[in-house]
């Protein structure tokens, strides 16, 4: 009775320090309910394997080696972002490290491993000391601004058409046949990640 209330216990303890991640820290950025089921389903049923090989004969580096594998799998139908492998890495060895810390009484090393994980995940999407910019890559038709002397006439149409605030802009190929230009616009995120538009690029998705 007391281990399966040990158990108990530590899985409740686990499943706070996830449940802190997932819906205050990644959550709030990405509303996305497939990646919210994924990270909660990896981290409960990995920690309760972990449970089971911490009482059997497989060592813990083969099992962390297993979790491992399972953490850079990705699914036939959808490619994963770099975010949220990032974040299913993360929901993946914490109930490894979680079940043994639990398991040995290790709580001040648990305490340190959870806040610290905690704290820096939310420094890092919370930006501070970090001026991110976001892009996005454009076909532009009006090739007779596509010029150093037209530049300001450029930015003012491109910021009309966008709605966006631009900070620079970078010119890519041109075609004279079609007149047109490829061109990558470049936006403070911080400045428009509270609007309602969305907003996408090729490594993340914001609200603007």
């Amino acid at each position: 009775m007391q281990t399966f209330l040990d158990s108990g216990l530590a899985f409740a303890i686990n499943l706070s320090i996830i449940f802190i991640i997932v819906r205050f820290i990644y959550y709030p950025r990405q509303h996305s309910k497939d990646y919210v089921f994924t990270f909660f389903a990896f981290n409960t049923i990995i920690f309760f394997v972990m449970g089971l090989l911490n009482d059997s004969e497989i060592s813990l580096g083969a099992g962390f080696g297993l979790f491992a594998i399972f953490s850079i799998l990705r699914y036939r139908t959808d490619a994963i972002p770099i975010r949220e492998m990032t974040y299913l890495f993360i929901v993946t060895a914490l109930p490894v490290i979680n079940s043994v810390l639990l398991g040995t009484k290790a709580y001040p090393e648990f305490l340190v491993t959870n806040i610290a994980v905690i704290a820096v995940l939310y420094i890092l999407e919370t930006g501070w000391g970090f001026n991110y910019e976001t892009r996005r890559t454009i076909q532009y038709e009006r090739i007779d601004l596509i010029r150093p002397d037209k530049w300001t006439e450029l930015l003012a149409d491109l910021e009309e058409r966008t709605g966006l605030p631009i900070k620079r802009i970078e010119i890519g190929n041109f075609n004279f046949l079609r007149d047109s230009a490829r061109i990558t616009i470049y936006c403070d995120a911080n400045a428009i990640e509270h609007s309602k538009v969305r907003f996408v690029t090729n490594d993340t998705t914001y609200d603007i």
